[in-house]
């Protein structure tokens, strides 16, 4: 077994994103995920790598377009005003069919709000973050751990789909220092992409990066081409955890921070004789709907806890079809619910209330 480092989140994703192959990185500080770029800035130049603070999120993000053209993997990390700002890149990105890891570490909104964490860019990460028809791969971590894992996971999934990706953290996560077991360095994106804009050498017909199409026929084309790739996305790459469930008669469904929380209210629950358990979603987008669907025809009720007014809770009944009810558990603004809110929620609905 490797030996575990004491890292900070946001300082994990870095190491993981440089141990994957990625050797360009482009950002603006902003709490709370300015680690992520400060640790950037130190390793990069040691490992012939490209750390570039740009003049704004903007310029950031068409930094990594122009670097993913190439056929080189690149990404950009912010927290939530920042990342609106990148929300033309991103869908200019995904028109282009061009793949990227964009970091959000989540902060409260709208608009500055606060620095403390936050989950309320669900809407704007799971619907297609920018413009347009598209969606972008979105990974939800739970843990340090997981935030190196996915951080590796996001990348490649990226480049075999040829689509942005995007960690969706919250500043708990990233703040956060766990022991981490860190992944074995890896390249697998290759030198010889076909799609990339390299220069040639007049060996192989010229590429143009573009993402505009004045033929609405051919627009509509590669749209339905890109929404055919999602379906094998969702088909092959949902990922999702499950805990006592095997008996559950109430199914939280939480993700990040607040599934950590959920999970010792659960054991709380369950010592008081409560039978429920929890799916917590890995991916947003792939939603999954299929193991919550399956979950309908079994519990009696489902709970969401967010940092949000419940954004995911819109996910999750179109997942179960509405076939039984859902509770929400929120907080927002940068509260965190305790455990004993969580379960007081729970001891509700297991006396039948709402």
């Amino acid at each position: 077994m490797k030996e575990k480092v004491l890292m900070k989140g946001n300082e994990a994703i870095a190491e993981a994103a440089i141990l994957a192959g990625c050797r360009h990185y482009f950002g603006y500080p902003i709490t709370p995920q300015t680690e992520v770029a400060a640790y950037m800035a130190k390793k990069m130049p040691k490992i012939g790598g490209t750390f570039l603070q740009a003049e704004s999120e903007i310029a950031a993000i068409n930094m990594v377009y122009g670097v993913a053209s190439t056929g080189k993997p690149s990404m950009t990390s912010s927290s939530s005003p920042g990342i609106s700002l990148k929300c033309e890149g991103i869908s200019y990105l995904a028109g282009a069919d061009l793949p990227a890891l964009i970091v959000d570490v989540q902060r409260g909104g709208p608009g500055l709000g606060g620095i403390q964490p936050s989950q309320s860019d669900y809407f704007l990460a799971t619907r297609g973050p920018g413009h347009g028809d598209f969606h972008v791969l979105v990974f939800a971590p739970a843990s340090v751990q997981e935030m190196a894992d996915l951080t590796g996971r996001a990348l490649h999934l990226a480049w075999k789909y040829r689509m942005p990706a995007m960690l969706l953290a919250d500043g708990t996560m990233g703040q956060m220092m766990e022991p981490v077991e860190l992944p074995e360095e890896h390249e697998a994106f290759g030198t010889d992409n076909p799609w990339a804009a390299v220069g040639t050498g007049m060996k192989r017909p010229h590429n143009i990066i573009n993402s505009l199409e004045l033929s609405p026929e051919r627009l509509e084309e590669k749209n339905v081409e890109r929404f055919e790739r999602y379906a094998e996305i969702e088909k092959n790459e949902c990922a999702w955890e499950e805990y006592r469930m095997e008996d559950a008669e109430i199914c939280i469904v939480s993700y990040g921070i607040t599934a950590r929380i959920s999970r010792n209210a659960i054991v709380a629950a369950r010592a008081e004789g409560i039978k429920v358990g929890m799916i917590r979603p890995i991916t947003l987008w792939p939603f999954p709907a299929e193991p919550l669907l399956a979950a309908a025809d079994k519990v009696d009720s489902f709970l969401c806890v967010e940092l949000n007014m419940g954004q995911m809770k819109d996910d999750l009944e179109l997942a179960i079809r509405c076939r039984k009810p859902v509770d929400l558990c929120y907080r927002v603004g940068g509260m965190i619910p305790t455990s004993d809110e969580v379960l007081d929620h729970i001891r509700a609905l297991a006396e039948g209330g709402r």
